[in-house]
Parts: C-alpha cells; structure tokens; sequence
C-alpha cells in the first residue's frame, strides 16, 4: 500500500508512542497532539487506532516483502549470497527501526487484541512466504538441501538479533566493552551479528559446513 507524506508523518508518529508508551497506553488524542494533526483526519485516513497499527506494518514490512522479491529475480547473486544479503538487511533494520522491533516484540509477547495479534502474525506469514520462495530458488539450483524448516530458520535469526540488540549493555559488559564508543561498538555488534548468523544459515542451508 502506498501512503502520502502526511500519513507517514502520523504512522511514524504512532511508532515511536506506540514504543514508548505500548499500544493500549497511547490514545488517538495522543498521536494526533504530537503529530500535529487533529484526530478527524487520524480517523479518515485510517479509521480506528487498530488499522494505524495495520498500516505501521504495511509500511514497515511492505519493503522487505518487495526486496526480497527483488532479490529472487536477481541472477547475478548466488542463492546463498541472497541469503547473506537478507541476513545484514534484517540486522540493519533491526538497529535502524529498534521502535518498530520493540512493538513486534511486545505485541506478541504482551497485547491481548485479537486484531492486532491477527495483523502482526500477517506480517510475519507474508514475510516468510517470500523467504520461503528464495529457499525454493535455492533447493532448485541444488545448492540448498531438501528439507528446511524455513519458520525455525527465520525465528533463529529474529531471535537471535532481538535478544542482542536488547541486551546490548550485557554484551558490552560481558566483552568487557564498555570503553567503546557507542557508534564503534554497533559497528562491532553489527559484524559479529552478521558473522554469527550467516554461519548458522549456512549449516541450515548447506552441506558446506
């Protein structure tokens, strides 16, 4: 779905309150207040804070779903250089959109909307399907194995980003990297993440681990 500026401006607004404050703390009122809008124009554009929430997760996985398409077509990257490429695409959007992964994150761990819950699991059916369909790509070159579990797959690499980038402070710590700058210490994360996962992925995958 394609959004115009100003229903961007009130979807990321929603976002980062939605983060703050969770879903059932935030009211229309208060979306409208620090957007600048009134709430009319909240409800005309989508109706009903639910569908907001909707329209957050069109907007922010709509994205993924059109690149990882991109990324089936493009023949000039093998299927396990796809799959890396979506590894440190997730990784950087999980550090760049951390408002939109803490809602997931609490909306399936914590909300008791029925709607909410319903879109939020859309969201991560649609993504896997694509995933799914690059994993197919893969298993007809014959560079993939046969039988992957392609949910397991996925949950192994948001898990494992959303956990760390949670407890960043423990993994300083722990790695006795306090000192660091913060700017130089997400780019060490970064690496080690990508690093990490991609060679689970390739146990997963391949027969070259």
């Amino acid at each position: 779905m394609d959004f115009n500026d100003k229903q961007i401006q009130i979807i990321e607004t929603a976002e980062t309150l939605f983060a703050e404050r969770g879903f059932d703390g935030t009211s229309v009122r208060d979306i409208a207040d620090v957007a600048g809008v009134n709430v009319a124009m909240i409800s005309y554009y989508f109706g009903s804070k639910e569908k907001l929430m909707e329209a957050l997760f069109d907007l922010r996985v709509g994205s993924v779903k059109s690149r990882v398409e991109t990324l089936i077509k493009d023949d000039s990257l093998s299927p396990l250089e796809k799959v890396n490429m979506l590894i440190d695409e997730h990784i950087d959007r999980v550090m760049q959109k951390q408002c939109f992964h803490k809602i997931m994150l609490g909306v399936q761990v914590t909300n008791k909307n029925p709607a909410i819950l319903k879109a939020a699991n859309n969201v991560k059916i649609s993504t896997t399907e694509v995933v799914a369909e690059m994993i197919k790509d893969g298993q007809k070159k014959g560079v993939f194995k046969k039988k992957i579990d392609v949910v397991l797959m996925m949950n192994t690499m948001i898990g494992t980003v959303s956990q760390t980038m949670m407890s960043q402070l423990f993994y300083r710590e722990f790695n006795n990297q306090e000192g660091l700058p913060n700017e130089e210490f997400l780019v060490l994360l970064k690496r080690r993440l990508s690093i990490h996962i991609k060679t689970l992925f390739k146990a997963i995958l391949t027969n070259e681990a």
